[in-house]
């Protein structure tokens, strides 16, 4: 458990810099290039690496780890290889949809398109070709080498996007097509340098790695055996056809955007930066939870066994950390949700001025804070479902994501005529719901034979939920009487207000929430704090 809330926190610190430097990077070349060319890049290519990258390696990292990592290593990294043919099938055919099917770009305006197509797709590839070594770290909680890999390849791509948008802004596509080719790049190559020098090391000896050696790391065939365990390769075909589905579910707004033409490239690029700032504090503590815990309860908890079955031990562990991570998320989730409502439209001012902070753009902002709150219980849920869910039951769960899907993209259609760009809010807090209602339906049916109630989690202290209501509302007569065309000073006296409000949330938190701070103090903190003594 230490180790696992110790890679979530160095997780969630990646994200924060991912996160803050994108932030940054979009306020900076929004004021150099065009919003057409930011909509193109931000959404259009965008959009193809991600597709490319979750359809030919998502499933495979869910089912490769899945149980313990004492297993045939070599058939694990064998079938992790096939990530790469699949990923240049996904890019070729994709690559293809986006030059010939989807509409182009104006070239005076937008210049290079298929250049941005081309290299786009060949990042996908290029990171496909570092998934075996992404795996086995992850497997093994190589915590430090994820940061440090990922921080430099973030820096890199910033450093070279801020040199040529400066130096040649007339290169258009070029310098983000560039500046993602050299991000995969550094990517990978840290992992394969890391190994490099780490196998056939003292350490390696001392840990007993299962892998001595980089040939290894290569597909290797061994006579008289199966190339892949048939395992994994079945659960992963399993999650591949999920997998399909939830792209849908995550991307669906900018699918919508970018097949069915609702809005132009230009507003395209305004709400992909509405976009990023409302995900800005959420998705770099949220996602990485998820990632680090579904690791944490595939390992405690067997897959595909009733809650009889397991250690009991074991199950006791698992629920109280379900039920203590469920209460985290939603204290979380309220807290943005209560004050991002009061607040959007001054940090939307302050971000991008009155080409933001007019028109639809604050209230965009608002309804992302009540998304968000979806988003962080969404996420647990489901991590908890997919570890534990057997071969039979995500092959059922397909089809109701299959269908959820076809209604999502019906409902952003429909919602994006009637409301703009706020109806893609919208369609994705009626989705999330639904998968809300699903997971927790699966949590409670899997500890009903038990004495273990998680879905406790999801319920705060009365007396927190009223201080959260009192905040919401004194933050909101603040804004109305104090922002934000009234000057700095009643801006201040807004963000004064917001400060004090907050400060009694969380002192309401620390004294009624006292199980879930000591789990915090204890896991998230624990080494922080270590660090200082």
């Amino acid at each position: 458990l230490s180790q696992t809330t110790r890679l979530a926190s160095s997780s969630a610190l990646l994200q924060v810099l991912f996160r803050v430097v994108t932030f940054g990077l979009n306020a900076f070349t929004l004021r150099y290039l065009s919003r057409e060319l930011i909509g193109v890049v931000n959404v259009r290519l965008t959009l193809l690496y991600s597709t490319v990258v979750f359809l030919a390696r998502e499933a495979f990292r869910r089912a490769c780890l899945s149980g313990s990592t004492k297993r045939n290593w070599t058939k694990t990294i064998n079938l992790l290889w096939l990530t790469v043919p699949l990923g240049v099938f996904w890019s070729i055919f994709l690559g293809l949809v986006w030059l010939h099917l989807l509409e182009v770009p104006d070239p005076s305006v937008v210049p290079h398109y298929q250049a941005g197509v081309v290299a786009f797709g060949l990042s996908a590839v290029i990171e496909l070709l570092g998934e075996p070594f992404w795996v086995l770290a992850q497997a093994h909680l190589f915590v430090r080498l994820k940061v440090i890999a990922e921080s430099l390849s973030v820096v890199s791509k910033c450093i070279l996007t801020v040199i040529l948008v400066v130096l040649y802004p007339q290169w258009g596509l070029y310098i983000f097509s560039l500046a993602q080719l050299l991000y995969v790049s550094v990517l990978v190559m840290c992992y394969v340098i890391y190994f490099v020098m780490f196998l056939g090391s003292p350490e390696a000896t001392k840990k007993s790695f299962p892998v001595a050696r980089m040939k290894a790391l290569l597909p290797n065939f061994v006579e008289d055996e199966t190339f892949v365990n048939w395992k994994e390769a079945r659960l992963t075909w399993s999650f591949f056809k999920q997998s399909f589905l939830k792209q849908i579910l995550t991307e669906g707004e900018r699918y919508v955007m970018t097949f069915l033409n609702v809005l132009n490239f230009g507003d395209q690029g305004v709400y992909d930066t509405v976009n990023n700032l409302g995900s800005l504090v959420a998705r770099f503590i949220f996602l990485p939870i998820e990632e680090s815990f579904y690791v944490f309860f595939a390992k405690v908890l067997e897959r595909g066994k009733n809650v009889k079955d397991q250690k009991q031990g074991d199950v006791a562990m698992a629920a109280n950390v379900l039920e203590l991570l469920l209460k985290l998320v939603l204290l979380i989730g309220l807290t943005i949700t209560v004050f991002g409502y009061a607040y959007s439209q001054l940090a939307l001012d302050i971000y991008g001025g009155s080409m933001l902070s007019a028109g639809t753009g604050p209230d965009l902002l608002r309804c992302y804070s009540l998304y968000v709150l979806f988003l962080a219980i969404n996420g647990v849920t489901e991590c908890f479902t997919f570890a534990l869910m057997c071969k039979e039951e995500v092959d059922r769960y397909n089809f109701v994501m299959l269908a959820l899907s076809f209604t999502f993209l019906c409902i952003s259609y429909f919602l994006t005529h009637w409301h703009g760009s706020i109806g893609f809010i919208l369609a994705n807090c009626f989705n999330m719901g639904i998968r809300i209602a699903h997971s927790t339906h699966y949590i409670y049916d899997y500890f009903k034979e038990s004495t273990y109630r998680p879905l406790t989690g999801l319920l705060p202290s009365p007396f927190l939920v009223f201080v959260y209501i009192i905040s919401g509302v004194i933050t909101g007569f603040s804004e109305v009487f104090f922002c934000c065309d009234k000057g700095w000073m009643a801006r201040l006296i807004h963000i004064s207000m917001g400060a004090l409000c907050f400060a009694a949330t969380t002192a309401t938190m620390f004294c009624t929430e006292t199980k879930l701070i000591h789990f915090v103090r204890s896991q998230f903190l624990s080494r922080y704090m270590k660090k200082g003594t």
